[in-house]
C-alpha cells in the first residue's frame, strides 16, 4: 500500500498537471466575466439622438422655435399718436406748461359692473364677465364684498360684480372705440355731462346699457345692465383734465366735439 501511494505522486510529476477532481469546478467556468459594453453604449447614443434627451428633473423644457418669420409688432394706437403729436403741444401752450412732465395724460381706465343679484343668479355674473371681456379684450376680475351687511343679505367675500383696469395701448384703443363708435349709439344722446369730475382730474361716466358696444350680440344678451367708466389722469385740476379729454374728442354737453384725425 505504501508503494502505491509513493507511485501516485511520481506519476503526477512525470505526467505533468494533475487531473482535476470531479466535484471541483474548472477555472473560467464559474462566475461569468464582465464583457465590454461598447455596443450597448453606441445603441444608447443612437436612441438619444433619435428621441432627443429628456430634460433633467426640475428644469423646464426649452420652448419650441416657431416656424416661419417672427410676427410683426402691432402698430401704435391712433389716439396715442394723435395725443403725442397734437394734444401735448396744444395743452402746453394753453396752460403755459414749461415742464413736459406737467402736461396731463391718461393713466388708466377702469370699467366696473355691479351685479346686486349675483349671489342669487351666478349665471348672470358669468355672462357679465364674458361681455366685459369681449368689450375690453382683457379678462375681468370678480369683485367681492368687503363687509357684511345684514339689511342687504350680504356676507363678506360674496361676489357682487366685476371690473377691468386698462392701461397702455389697450386703454387708448378702448377710448377711441368708446368715443367714435359706442357714444353715438346711445339713445337720445345729447352729450356727456361735464360736471362728473371728482376735483382731482378724474372723470366718471355711467352707462345704462351695455349694448351700445358693437362687440355685444343682441341675441345672446340675457339681462341689460350698466357700467361705470372712470378715466384717471395725471392732472390735479378739473379744468386741465377737461381740456385733455376735450382735445381727445370727448363730446361734452353743450360743446362741439373736436375731430380726431
Amino acid at each position: 500500500m505504501a508503494d502505491d501511494k509513493e507511485q501516485e505522486p511520481k506519476q503526477q510529476a512525470e505526467g505533468g498537471a494533475a487531473t482535476p477532481d470531479r466535484g471541483a469546478t474548472p477555472r473560467g467556468e464559474g462566475t461569468p466575466q464582465p464583457q465590454p459594453k461598447q455596443k450597448d453604449k453606441q445603441k444608447d447614443k443612437q436612441k438619444d439622438k433619435q428621441k432627443g434627451k429628456k430634460p433633467a428633473e426640475g428644469q423646464k423644457p426649452a420652448p419650441a422655435e416657431p416656424e416661419g418669420p417672427p410676427p410683426e409688432p402691432a402698430p401704435p394706437p391712433r389716439l396715442h399718436e394723435y395725443y403725442a403729436q397734437k394734444v401735448r403741444p396744444k395743452l402746453a401752450q394753453q396752460f403755459d406748461l414749461k415742464n413736459p412732465h406737467e402736461i396731463p395724460k391718461l393713466v388708466k381706465i377702469v370699467l366696473n359692473v355691479g351685479m346686486g343679484d349675483a349671489p342669487k343668479n351666478p349665471k348672470g355674473l358669468e355672462a357679465a364677465v364674458a361681455e366685459l371681456a369681449a368689450i375690453t379684450g382683457q379678462q375681468p376680475v370678480v369683485t367681492r364684498a368687503k363687509k357684511a351687511i345684514a339689511n342687504f343679505n350680504l356676507r363678506e367675500g360674496m361676489a357682487v360684480g366685476c371690473s377691468v383696469t386698462l392701461r397702455g395701448a389697450r386703454m387708448y384703443e378702448f377710448l377711441d372705440r368708446f368715443i367714435s363708435i359706442a357714444v353715438p349709439r346711445m339713445r337720445d344722446f345729447r352729450g356727456l355731462p361735464a360736471d362728473s369730475f371728482d376735483g382731482r382730474g378724474n372723470y366718471t361716466v355711467g352707462i345704462k346699457e351695455q349694448m351700445i358696444f358693437p362687440e355685444i350680440d343682441y341675441d345672446k344678451v340675457e339681462k341689460i345692465h350698466g357700467m361705470d367708466i372712470t378715466l384717471v389722469t395725471t392732472a390735479g385740476r378739473d379744468d386741465t383734465a377737461q381740456a385733455l379729454l376735450r382735445e381727445l374728442g370727448m363730446p361734452f354737453r353743450g360743446e362741439s366735439p373736436v375731430a380726431v384725425n
